[in-house]
């Protein structure tokens, strides 16, 4: 009696997955960050001459809203609504908002043109008064 050894070929799925791609690629993210991180913090600390604003307590919000704009012009006048006022007519006027049991929400309407310090010498002021509510306008490009 012969008997034959052959096997019979059973289809099976391959249950082996090859990962030295994946490898490859996990280490070159890793260099590529490790390069890219010490650029990142080095435009962190360029020097910039930043506006100086004083410390104040900040208040907590009040739910209801109302708002009041203050818009600085191209020439950098302040005006208050559409009245232009001086600085000193803008403190008394933040003053009285101030007083208001229920503050409005201060709209800043600014110029594009506008230098940046007299931005921020709003918002020190507005700071000075407790005034903690604020929003800037823009306008959408296009």
């Amino acid at each position: 009696m012969a008997r034959t050894f052959r096997r019979h070929q059973q289809a099976h799925p391959i249950a082996d997955l090859n990962i030295t791609n994946l490898v490859d690629l996990g280490f070159t993210l890793l260099i590529i960050f490790m390069i890219a991180t010490p650029l990142i913090n080095q435009e962190q600390t360029m020097p910039v001459n930043l506006p100086v604003v004083s410390k104040a307590p900040a208040p907590k919000p009040d739910p209801k809203q109302t708002f009041q704009p203050i818009t600085i012009d191209a020439r950098g006048q302040f005006l208050w609504g559409s009245q232009p006022v001086s600085m000193n007519e803008l403190r008394a006027k933040l003053d009285g908002v101030a007083a208001l049991s229920n503050q409005p929400v201060i709209r800043i309407r600014a110029d594009g043109s506008v230098a940046y310090q007299k931005i921020m010498t709003l918002l020190d002021e507005l700071k000075k008064h407790g005034l903690s509510k604020i929003t800037f306008d823009t306008q959408a490009e296009g």
